[in-house]
Formats: structure tokens, C-alpha cells, sequence
């Protein structure tokens, strides 16, 4: 591991905690959304937090490719996730700006990994971060096209 890798790795543990939390809040709420939306809500939860299970893994790669041990575990990642927990007993439409916000969080840890990435010289890590930057801005984008 080389020294211009050392704050890329750090943005990669900072996007794979963010991106656990958000799995999982996600989940969540797909378990637990009610209401007139619900099969479209419920389906659209489950897209998101599939996709985001995925990312967790090829963020957790790319980190052991830089030559580090990926972080894990529950109180590891909510140590250092800025994703606030599932709120509890909340409606379909909380649920809906909680994760807009939550993908726009994600989104300033990635901006700031690509950034980091770039100053080290490492495209494949920016590369990355950028598809997962665009993911996350399409579902910031949908989620709030959604609130009405």
C-alpha cells in the first residue's frame, strides 16, 4: 500500500459504511412501507437496496485490490457511517425524503473519494466512485420526484 493510497482507502471505508447503512435502512423500509404506493414503493426498496448489497462488495474489493483489510462489522460501520439510522413507525412519504437524503449524503462521500482518487492518480477507483455517484444521483432524483 503506497502512501497516495492511504486517503483513497479511507473514502472507500467511508462510501462502504455509508453504503451498509443505507442497505439497510432500506431494507427496512421496504419491509415496513404501507400505503397506496405500497408495491411500487416496496419494489422500488428492494432495487435499492439490492444494488446497493452489490456495491458494498466491489467497494469492499477495492479496497483488499489497494492492499488494505476491508472493514466490517455492525458498530464498525456505524462508527463511521454519516447515514442516520431506519426512523421507526414513519409513512411511506418520511421514508421517501429520508432516503433522498440519505443518497444525497452518499453522494458528497463519493464526490469527495472521486476527488481524492483523482489527486492519487487512481482511475479506477475514481471510475468507480463516479458509477456509483451516478447510481445514487438517480435515486436521490427519483425518490424526491416522488414526494409530490
Amino acid at each position: 500500500m503506497s502512501a497516495n493510497s492511504k486517503p483513497v482507502i479511507a473514502a472507500l471505508e467511508q462510501a462502504l459504511a455509508d453504503t451498509y447503512a443505507l442497505a439497510l435502512k432500506t431494507q427496512n423500509y421496504h419491509w415496513n412501507v404501507e400505503g397506496p404506493n405500497f408495491y411500487g414503493l416496496h419494489n422500488l426498496f428492494e432495487e435499492q437496496y439490492t444494488d446497493a448489497q452489490g456495491a458494498v462488495d466491489e467497494l469492499a474489493e477495492r479496497i483488499r485490490a489497494l492492499g488494505a483489510p476491508a472493514p466490517g462489522g455492525f458498530q464498525v460501520f456505524m462508527d463511521a457511517t454519516k447515514i442516520a439510522d431506519a426512523k421507526q413507525n414513519i409513512d411511506a412519504k418520511a421514508m421517501i425524503a429520508d432516503l433522498a437524503a440519505s443518497h444525497e449524503t452518499i453522494g458528497e462521500t463519493l464526490r469527495s473519494g472521486i476527488d481524492e482518487a483523482e489527486k492519487a492518480g487512481d482511475p479506477a477507483t475514481a471510475d468507480m466512485l463516479t458509477a456509483r455517484l451516478t447510481t445514487h444521483d438517480k435515486y436521490a432524483w427519483m425518490l424526491r420526484s416522488m414526494k409530490g
